[in-house]
């Protein structure tokens, strides 16, 4: 299904903010804010030529603006794509009679074919380098006989097997795809890789069968059928059946998966597998907005378990999360407590300390850059040492904290700041126009502006007294950054009706006489104003909707 284009594909120009109306605005309050903004900006209530020509060009947007949402088809192209969705072509074959869902799915349409047009361009890679390091030696003390003859006082420290795999999608047509796999391992020197091909086909909206097609240097052949079907709306199921050749004669293998949705967080699964290494193994999973949590247990040759795991999201972080579980089998109990957190818009390091009998302490780092893994299993110790348990948890929790403050942040700052130029560099001469407009709606503003207030002070009602727009420096540690605001005291001003000033819920960045002084950042509103003889002042976020007279701070006027 198409989606909305994102924010960046969007145009900036709000049409709600430039009319100051609500998103769910009536007929009637967009004639009336229309009307408003008619009279401010008619060429015909200006005299003076230059003055006429901006009032000409700010009424001519104006009205743009009130066609494009007093026109319900237009409206519904316009809430869900923004300028540019009514700029696409192909809207000339839709007729004007059709509800606001039939043109979201004529849109889709359109969407879908241009989709098909980048098919043969899309591949989707996704990899996985794995890198098994043997540590022991840093631990493990051996008698004086076995150390190395060499005489060397250093630790010994081996990569002793590696893993790298690789996968890419050719999709063929809107419901075929094609999948090419390939992989290496090696460990202990030995070793040896495989490259599978499958085509995947989508049958309907229920379901989705795929071939695959297999050789590697360690085994024969390969043969395998997957099945994927919804039974219910709460219930599917998926079949793996495969056939593996190789010098001991055909193994079969069958996997079968059942699933239910148990809630709409909770999932229910039921597996059988029957082959070289039988099993059934019941899980459930339960995944909300801050943990994750699993209970299985599985019975089977060579392998029965039960294992529980816990996974913690931060809700005023949404970028760390901890984790811990416990596994215990007839190999033994192995209890696992580890971290994830992301780093970069792309980029999730995580780290998990493994500590059982008989498997001894690893270490295991992982990073995930986009659709690329990279994995670092480091085994420390066969024993239960304390000395080692202590330096996988403390180890990666020091070189974390250095990184980050050495390497990691400094590069965030130098993206974002980088960024941010190109940002401001792309949209400077749209800025331009926008602060040229700004400043023609000031100077059109004036005479009403005057009027409004001689009415204001008569009442002792509401009046403006300084308004500013951008970024305010308030922690004491950016006193450095240079204070990037504008004077909006006049456009506020214009806007207050009946002694009140309602601001919609929206960028105040496309309000009449505003514009983004500062691309990309973070702006306030800071607003004092004077109300029945009290100065009164109040901050509000950029896209916050404010109403004043409201209680706010009182500015000492003696002081």
């Amino acid at each position: 299904m198409a989606t909305a284009l994102s924010e960046e594909e969007l145009d900036n120009e709000d049409y709600y903010s430039l009319l100051n109306v609500r998103r769910e605005a009536s007929s009637e309050e967009l004639k009336a804010a229309y009307r408003r903004l008619c009279m401010l900006y008619h060429p015909d209530k200006h005299r003076d030529p230059e003055l006429k020509s901006q009032a000409e060009r700010l009424f001519n947007l104006v009205h743009q603006a009130y066609e494009v949402l007093s026109d319900p088809q237009t409206r519904a192209i316009y809430d869900i794509y923004g300028k540019r969705g009514l700029e696409m072509e192909g809207w000339e074959v839709v007729e004007r009679r059709r509800t606001p869902a039939e043109i979201r799915e004529e849109y889709e349409r359109l969407q879908r074919e241009r989709e098909e047009r980048r098919l043969q361009q899309r591949t989707n890679p996704k990899g996985t380098i794995s890198v098994g390091i043997d540590a022991t030696d840093l631990f493990d003390r051996y008698e004086e006989e076995y150390e190395d003859v060499s005489g060397s006082g250093f630790p010994q420290i081996e990569i002793n097997k590696m893993h790298i795999s690789q996968s890419i999608e050719a999709p063929l047509t809107a419901s075929d795809t094609a999948i090419l796999s390939g992989s290496l391992s090696t460990q202990n020197g030995n070793g040896g890789g495989s490259i599978n091909f499958a085509l995947r086909r989508v049958t309907s909206a229920k379901g989705w069968g795929e071939l695959e097609f297999g050789a590697g240097d360690l085994q024969g052949p390969l043969f395998g059928l997957k099945l994927f079907r919804n039974l219910t709306p709460r219930c599917f199921v998926t079949t793996n059946c495969a056939l593996q050749f190789s010098s001991r004669g055909i193994r079969p293998g069958l996997t079968t998966v059942l699933a239910r949705n148990l809630d709409k967080n909770t999932v229910g699964y039921l597996q059988w597998r029957w082959g070289i290494q039988s099993a059934m193994n019941t899980s459930i999973v339960r995944d909300t907005k801050t943990s994750h949590f699993t209970v299985a247990l599985q019975l089977g040759i060579p392998h029965s378990f039960a294992l529980i795991s816990y996974q913690h999201k931060f809700q005023d972080d949404d970028q760390t999360r901890v984790k811990g579980s416990l596994k215990a089998g007839f190999f033994g109990t192995v209890v696992e407590y580890g971290a994830e957190r992301k780093i970069s818009r792309h980029s999730v390091l995580g780290a998990v300390v493994s500590v059982g009998v008989p498997q001894g302490v690893s270490l295991k780092v992982k990073l995930n850059r986009a659709s690329q893994t990279y994995f670092f299993p480091i085994h420390l110790t066969d024993q239960l040492l304390p000395s080692a348990v202590f330096y996988a948890t403390v180890g990666p929790l020091v070189l974390y904290f250095a990184m980050h403050r050495l390497v990691i942040k400094p590069y965030l700052r130098a993206q974002k700041e980088k960024e941010l130029e190109k940002q401001r560099e792309s949209t400077a001469t749209d800025i331009l126009q926008k602060k040229q407009e700004a400043e023609a709606a000031v100077r059109l503003m004036q005479e009403s502006v005057r009027r409004i207030i001689e009415a204001e002070e008569s009442r002792m009602g509401l009046i403006i007294v300084n308004a500013w727009y951008g970024k305010f420096v308030s922690d004491r540690s950016k006193r450095h950054e240079r204070v990037k605001a504008i004077d909006v005291t006049v456009p506020l001003q214009c806007l207050v009706r009946d002694s009140k000033l309602i601001l919609t819920e929206a960028s105040k960045a496309g309000l009449p006489g505003f514009y983004d002084p500062c691309v990309g950042e973070e702006k306030n509103l800071k607003v004092l104003y004077q109300f029945r003889g009290v100065l009164h002042q109040v901050m509000a976020l950029d896209s916050e909707a404010l109403r004043i007279p409201k209680q706010s701070h009182r500015i000492d006027t003696d002081g």
